[in-house]
């Protein structure tokens, strides 16, 4: 893929609208995690670097109606301010030509944020109106919310068409890995995809069976499979309406060449509770009584040689019900031995997912991995194959 980085497009002296994702969790104006706040502080170092002025657009949260005060974006001034060493301009006014000459009255090495702008009617229809609006703001559009790029929204996809565009650091991080893991990866390639529900991923599986080599299907999604395959699954949660798509992914996967790799043995319990009493069984002899909460030791063996042969591993989804233990095992143990592959050199790990970066953290094998990608849809999106809107006019 080709597209233009920051180094590329002459900066000095010119306002360069930034879009960002610092979409972070918080409450009580307490930021708990500024993962995505420090990813983005590269690119607006380089902006300044390069003598331009960076006008940051963020959305934050989704808010209803305007002004809702706690979706303000004046809440992260302190933690922008923080991790870019300098004081961080801020403003909330409406009108954007009001906007248009705070913007222009700024000095090299100024940064200026504007207020969440899904405070505006028009971001999520991509208002041309307001893409035009926006367009005025700057000379230069460097997008750098890769995790906001399967929207076609006004500050993503509309004002792109308008200003001569770049990538940022971050933009271009996850569209390299990505492309290394399903573009161009090192064979042989398997994929981790866990969760509970098949109903929410069935187009990623459906991609992943036609261009892996192992598929490894884990949670609460693996039930439905076996219930496919027809093993009993006790008192296990599945998705009885998805059995046919789970029948139709299996065949696709064998027509492929891709193994699909199901548990052999499983952990049970009766209840799904902190330390719950659990027990092993091989998945044909799961007690009626009892639901499967996790994959059992023989399992967790074949998947890690099944790694351990492969050259490139993309992960989405934990195995097991990891946020009750003992029901972890699988998901840290995997996680680990995954990690300790990434570290010799001898794997090429991506991985991504609000509960695959938690999961993966629990253990501290996500800052192992090649790359952890802090987008969640717009991962998603591009695994299953399907071209993300901001990302079409970034390319030459």
């Amino acid at each position: 893929m080709n597209w233009k980085r920051i180094d590329q497009l002459n900066l000095k002296g010119k306002r360069v609208l930034t879009r960002v994702d610092i979409n972070v969790p918080i409450k009580d104006s307490i930021v708990s995690d500024t993962t995505r706040i420090e990813r983005i502080i590269p690119t607006i170092n380089s902006i300044v670097a390069n003598g331009g002025i960076p006008i940051i657009i963020s959305h934050f949260g989704r808010p209803t109606k305007q002004k809702e005060k706690e979706y303000s974006l004046k809440q992260l001034v302190p933690y922008l301010s923080k991790y870019l060493e300098q004081e961080v301009i801020f403003t909330d006014q409406d009108e954007i030509n009001t906007i248009v000459k705070q913007s222009k009255a700024l000095k090299p090495g100024q940064i200026l944020l504007l207020e969440n702008i899904r405070f505006r009617s028009g971001e999520t229809s991509n208002d041309p109106i307001l893409a035009r609006q926006l367009a005025e703001l700057g000379e230069v559009f460097c997008n750098d919310a890769f995790s906001a790029a399967h929207r076609a929204h006004a500050s993503t996809e509309g004002i792109a068409h308008l200003l001569p565009n770049c990538v940022g650091f971050q933009m271009e991080a996850e569209l390299l890995n990505l492309e290394q893991t399903l573009v161009k990866p090192k064979q042989p390639v398997t994929a981790i995809i866990g969760g509970s529900k098949i109903s929410t991923k069935i187009d990623l599986l459906n991609n992943l069976a036609q261009k892996f080599n192992f598929l490894v299907i884990g949670g609460g999604m693996a039930n439905t499979f076996l219930k496919a395959a027809g093993f009993n699954i006790g008192n296990s949660l599945y998705e009885e309406d998805y059995l046919n798509s789970a029948i139709k992914i299996s065949k696709i996967a064998e027509q492929s060449n891709c193994k699909i790799v199901l548990p052999n043995d499983i952990v049970v319990a009766k209840e799904l509770i902190e330390n719950s009493s659990s027990e092993i069984y091989d998945v044909t002899k799961c007690p009626e009584d009892q639901m499967i909460l996790d994959i059992g030791p023989k399992t967790i063996k074949n998947i890690c040689y099944i790694i351990k042969d492969s050259k490139t591993l993309i992960w989405n989804g934990p195995l097991g019900a990891f946020e009750f233990q003992p029901f972890n095992t699988s998901t840290d143990e995997i996680a680990k031995f995954s990690s300790k592959l990434t570290r010799e050199g001898k794997l090429v790990s991506v991985a991504g997912g609000g509960d695959t970066i938690s999961a993966l953290s629990l253990t501290g094998s996500d800052k192992e991995f090649t790359y952890i990608s802090t987008a969640g849809g717009a991962f998603l999106e591009w695994m299953e194959g399907k071209d993300l809107p901001a990302i079409k006019p970034l390319l030459d």
